[in-house]
Parts: structure tokens; sequence; C-alpha cells
């Protein structure tokens, strides 16, 4: 291999690194790709930079009269997570037109030029935060990481053993303990069911969740509702809080309410409608009455009678 052929391909290969990096310390960031070129240029097709949201550029994909455009589009795509197209081409500064899946982005470089990047955004794994150490709450934990949910658990005096699948576990649920334990928007799940019900509602409150949910029937969640307020938390935090949780699919054991509220999570995230929540209760199964013994033939017939 010769000294120009190794230095692009280290060159190629830079973003690689780099994105580690951004990843490890949860940082996201998009992968900007250059797709296609009008000269004149600086740019080459392939060439990718890595770009954050506050709108660092750790790569090349041209000049600078591109990056303003560039770094508007990032936010917008570490934003709602989908991927873009854009064209930026000579034309009135500040101009910009959709042009069937492209979003054009006009420029008035002197050097002229276009250039086309595809903009893909990497976000790290969303956060849910189980307070409680019910069944549910344990059912949870082991659920949410096979979503690509990073979990942390909150639940006082926790056995971490008993959360294997979490990536945190806290064991203490003192809202001034937990103090910058948690960055601000995860989402939040209390299934404390009956132990520590206030405790854990009001760790919750303090973690600054993106949304709270509270596996409680709406009668219970109400009367918590109304403590938590006398306790000077915010109302529109409280009013906010999610009870009963869940999807409606009919579930009655911890691990079905579990995958519930999961659901009722994920569509959260994603920006689903909200649907009819679970009652929040786990029902033992019904026992099948007992059968009389059965006579006669095998295959249930009448035998004639003489």
């Amino acid at each position: 291999m010769t000294a120009t052929s190794s230095s692009t391909s280290t060159k190629s290969l830079y973003w690689i690194s780099s994105a580690a990096r951004l990843q490890a310390v949860g940082k996201p960031f998009a992968l900007v790709s250059v797709v296609r070129v009008a000269a004149p240029s600086s740019a080459r097709p392939g060439d990718k930079a890595l770009v954050t949201a506050d709108g660092c550029i750790d790569g090349w994909i041209g000049g600078g009269c591109a990056q303003p455009a560039v770094v508007r589009t990032v936010r917008d795509a570490l934003q709602d997570g989908k991927p873009r197209m854009i064209r930026i081409a000579p034309a009135v500064e500040g101009s910009e037109r959709e042009l069937a899946d492209v979003l054009e982005f006009g420029m008035a470089c002197h050097s002229g030029g276009t250039i086309e990047l595809f903009i893909d955004p990497v976000l790290p794994p969303a956060h849910l935060v189980v307070v409680g150490d019910s069944p549910v709450a344990l059912s949870l934990s082991e659920l949410a990481p096979r979503v690509g949910l990073a979990v942390t658990a909150i639940a006082h005096e926790a056995d971490a053993s008993r959360f294997a699948d979490a990536r945190q576990v806290l064991c203490t649920d003192d809202a001034i303990a937990l103090a910058g334990e948690v960055n601000p928007g995860a989402f939040v799940v209390v299934a404390t069911q009956g132990r520590r019900d206030l405790q854990g509602l009001s760790a919750a409150l303090s973690v600054k969740a993106r949304k709270i949910f509270f596996v409680a029937s709406a009668r219970k969640a109400e009367v918590l509702r109304k403590t938590l307020l006398e306790s000077e938390h915010d109302p529109a935090a409280v009013a906010a809080i999610v009870a009963p949780a869940g999807q409606a699919i009919g579930a009655q054991t911890p691990q079905e309410i579990a995958l519930a509220v999961l659901a009722a999570v994920i569509a959260a995230r994603r920006g689903a409608p909200p649907k009819a929540p679970v009652p929040q209760c786990v029902t033992p199964p019904v026992p099948l009455p007992e059968l009389a013994p059965v006579s006669g033939s095998c295959c249930g017939g009448t035998s004639a009678k003489g």
C-alpha cells in the first residue's frame, strides 16, 4: 500500500472512532455524507462528517457556505430521529424548497456549485427509569432493554441482583439523594404497587422526566396526586402523570402489565396517539369448574337401551 492510499484510508475511517467517542458519552449526532456534487465544489462524493446539535463539524463535507444549512437540518433530524436528503445549490441566500424527497437550500456563495448530502441521525438509546421493586417493575426492567431502552432501576434498599438487565441500580428513592443521578428527558415508570408509592412518585418528579407513568388505579392515583400537591410539587408536573398506565391489551399478570406499560412508553417515544389504559390490578387465573365424571363410550355416543 502506498503512502498516499494509506493516508486516504486513515482519513476516510476517521469518523468511525469519532462516532464511537460520541456514543460512549451518549451525545447525539448525525453522520452527514456527500452523495453528489456539481463542480465547482471542494467536496467529493463519499466525504463524511459527524455533526452535533451545537454545530460542531468533525470531518469534511465542503466549504463554509454549506455549513449553516447542514447544521440546521441536523438539529431537525436529531429532534425527530428521521434521516434527510438535502441539496445546497446556487440561489437566493436563505431560500428553500422541497423537491420530491429532497429539501433544497439556496446558497449565495460566489464559488457556485451544487452539493447533495444525506443526513443520518444517530441517537443514544432512550432512557427508561423504573421506580419500585414490584413484580411489574422487575418484569419491566427485563423487557425494556430488548426494545433498545437503557434502564435505570430505583428502589428503596434495592437488591441489585434482581435487576440484572438494568444499566444502573440506585438503592434509594429519596428525591434529594437522586439529584443529578439521572439525566433529564428520561421516561419514568413508577411501579411501586403499594410499597412507598408517595416516595416513588416524588422521586419520579425529581428526575425532570419526559413523561411519567404510574402503575395504579385511577382512584389511587387521584388520592396520591392530592397528597403530592399538598407537598408543594409542581401542579403541572403532577397533572401530567399518566395513570392508569399501559395500552389496553387485557393484561392480568405482572409480565403482561409490564408489556402493556412498555407499549405505552414506546408509543410516547414514537409520538403515537395514546390508547385506553389497562386496569392496574394483577388478577390470578380463574380456576376452571370441576367436571362431573363421564361414563360411557370414549367417543361420547349413547348406547342403545334394551
